[in-house]
């Protein structure tokens, strides 16, 4: 039975913990605190509060696993944050399990196109952000290493989605001046990308598989923000959200691209929810938790 380290088992690590369960492999999910290790106890596999920036903690807790995913969030913070989470925490990770495949979800942020064209992995990421330099600076940690690269779109799925959330509370704006791109990727997308690729490379191993790759993940369909609020205006019979007077402050970054995952695709993983529109209807609509309910 191959085995699996989640660190970070949040939103995203969850279900992906909860993905490579179903699939028999062995699991362990890590969180950064015991309240929220508490609140998944009645997961069927083990799960432990371990601060992954921590190289005390994370020797104490190590053990043998095939596959480590580093996919612990920053939770909105800033450089320092990202540098104690993401670069000291795959250095820590590396560090303890030596003979593990490093797995690391990086961002589509540290793409810094401005002009709408299509990014591939080839494509410069030249990340201008101090966060996203961090970022970068990670990747190129866990590539040195012989582990994998994600580059994630922006993550939406079951209670989850900050555009649904500011249509539906009327606080929705729509940016003024050229359209803007929004590239997105199901939760339970990313979950089945990241088994897909550490069930590759475990399959590969000692083989010609190289395991120093980047793949981006995304649906593959981006929309402009103006489409998407559209189209749940059109089903909603709300009204389009007027535009605002000046671009919303974005957390990642003023880029506008459309991010590629045909790399990904080409090796045989599949998009469960391939468009905004089908992720919307089969998966977050019915479930969103609406405001004042």
């Amino acid at each position: 039975m191959p085995s699996v380290l989640i660190a970070g088992c949040g939103y995203l690590g969850a279900a992906t913990a909860d993905l490579f369960c179903e699939k028999e492999w062995e699991v362990e999910g890590w969180t950064a605190s015991a309240d929220s290790s508490a609140a998944l106890s009645m997961k069927p596999y083990l799960i432990s509060a371990v601060d992954i920036g921590s190289r005390e903690a994370v020797t104490a807790a190590a053990k043998d696993f095939d596959t480590v995913i580093h996919c612990a969030s920053s939770r909105g913070g800033d450089e320092q944050v990202y540098r104690q989470i993401y670069l000291r925490g795959a250095q820590n990770l590396a560090l303890a399990f030596p003979q593990a495949r490093l797995v690391f979800t990086s961002s589509t942020s540290v793409y810094p196109q401005t002009d709408g064209a299509w990014v591939t992995e080839l494509s410069p990421a030249e990340a201008s952000l101090p966060t996203s330099k961090v970022l970068r600076e990670t990747e190129e940690f866990i590539l040195g290493h012989g582990g994998i690269v994600t580059r994630l779109a922006g993550i939406y799925g079951p209670g989850r989605s900050a555009l649904l959330r500011k249509f539906l509370t009327g606080t929705a704006t729509i940016d003024p001046g050229p359209e803007r791109f929004l590239n997105q990727i199901h939760r339970d997308d990313v979950a089945s990308a990241l088994f897909f690729l550490a069930q590759r490379a475990l399959a590969k191993a000692g083989r010609t598989f190289d395991p120093r790759a980047i793949y981006n993940v995304s649906d593959n369909h981006p929309r402009t923000q103006r489409a998407c609020y559209e189209w749940l205006a059109s089903i909603s019979h709300r009204p389009v959200p007027p535009v605002g007077s000046m671009p919303a402050p974005r957390r990642r970054g003023n880029s506008n691209k459309q991010v590629s995952s045909e790399k990904l695709k080409s090796l045989g993983w599949k998009c469960r929810y391939p468009t905004f529109e089908e992720a919307m209807r089969e998966s977050i609509l019915p479930d969103f938790e609406r405001p004042g309910t």
